[in-house]
């Protein structure tokens, strides 16, 4: 075939792989690539032990097509913390470097080079964990294992120096405010004519997902597995129940606009099943079923589509989770409100979804708390 942009068939239906299971079946195809003089018998093992080491790290008992992109994160940063035993470090013959220097992004820098009388791993370490984990998913991919290549959604990436560390990915105020502008004028627009089924608007349905994305930041699990009965009015104001990791509920009241884009879609925009029987799921596909964690991001690019170029920009959902969690907190939002509206369970984890905005210090000085409304002007 000519060129090189094969599109590849996701498979419908995946093997429901514990992460255990899927390493030990890549592991094995790894090395058998050695019989082929493919893979060097030494490289085999590295990538075997890497993955090995991801198992372990990420959860054996999990299933692979389960995990996220945040998971990645998660996994590749406890590998950058992980001691390696093959650098022990005696702290009584070490020179001294001075205390460790903790890393802003949270990854394992070279200031992180000793503690605990053993050595991190090295920045070069790190790169081929994250080479080895990526390698297994694109496997995994072709192997039908995965709907989603969850590596597109990690914002972990080894930097030149200092190892792995979170790449930012929220949209400026401009970018978001143009996405969420196209969102709310797609839920505004006239039905268009029924294409295949009557009874279903899926422009509403893409306008809901991209404003729940935005204004509350969900992981994209808890919003695929939403269910229209998760969503309940308590004293005038609309709730989404959102069941996240480790069997822990929230309950996180949404604005306005989008409680109003929800009612819309529930009234009107989700199709009905046979025989009359209401659908479960919230977001349904224009088949009626359950809508996949891969097919939100191309809802999100058709709503981008929309949005004035000079502001728009690619993002993933995960990256509209740390969008989300970046300009609460940046609008000077009680800390422990943004924790309970991310799902999270301790604050430190905050620090992951912080990015920097640009303008925020010379908002900040403009409403000082101990000054007023101040203009903050340059020296002269």
């Amino acid at each position: 075939m000519a060129g090189g942009n094969v599109r590849r068939v996701r498979p419908t239906d995946v093997q429901r792989l514990t992460v255990a299971e899927a390493v030990d079946r890549y592991a094995e195809m790894v090395r058998a690539k050695c019989s082929t003089g493919a893979l060097a018998p030494a490289t085999a093992e590295v990538y075997a032990r890497d993955v090995h080491t991801f198992a372990e790290l990420a959860g054996p008992d999990r299933v692979l097509d389960d995990l996220t992109g945040e998971d990645v994160d998660e996994t590749l940063l406890k590998f950058a913390r992980k001691p390696d035993g093959r650098r022990t470090t005696d702290p009584r013959t070490a020179p001294r470097t001075g205390a460790p220097r903790p890393s802003r992004s949270g990854g394992a820098g070279p200031s992180q080079e000793r503690r605990a009388g053993g050595a991190v791993q090295s920045a070069a370490s790190q790169a081929r964990f994250r080479r080895s984990v990526s390698a297994l998913f694109r496997h995994a991919v072709v192997s039908g294992w995965v709907h989603l290549n969850p590596m597109a959604a990690a914002t972990v990436r080894p930097k030149h120096r200092g190892g792995l560390r979170a790449e930012r990915r929220a949209l400026t105020a401009e970018q978001a405010g143009g996405l969420v502008g196209a969102a709310r004028g797609l839920a505004d627009s006239p039905a268009p004519p029924a294409a295949g089924r009557s009874d279903q608007r899926t422009e509403l349905r893409d306008a809901l997902i991209v404003l729940l994305l935005a204004a509350v930041g969900p992981r994209v699990s808890e919003l695929t597995r939403a269910n229209a009965e998760d969503f309940f009015v308590n004293a005038g104001v609309r709730y989404w129940r959102i069941f996240g990791k480790g069997g822990r509920t929230r309950d996180v009241p949404l604005p306005r606009p989008v409680a109003d884009v929800l009612d819309a879609y529930l009234a009107g925009g989700r199709p009905l099943l046979d025989r009359g029987r209401e659908p479960k799921a919230l977001l349904l596909s224009w088949r009626g079923n359950r809508l996949a964690r891969g097919d939100v991001q191309a809802v999100i690019d058709r709503v981008q589509a929309r949005v004035d170029p000079e502001h728009r920009r690619t993002v993933t959902p995960h990256g509209l989770r740390h969008t989300t969690a970046t300009h609460l907190l940046a609008a000077a939002t009680d800390m422990d409100a943004v924790r309970r509206v991310l799902g999270h369970a301790d604050l430190s984890t905050l620090g992951r979804y912080r990015d920097e905005l640009p303008g925020e210090l010379e908002a900040a000085m403009r409403v000082h708390p101990l000054l007023g409304r101040v203009q903050a002007t340059d020296t002269p």
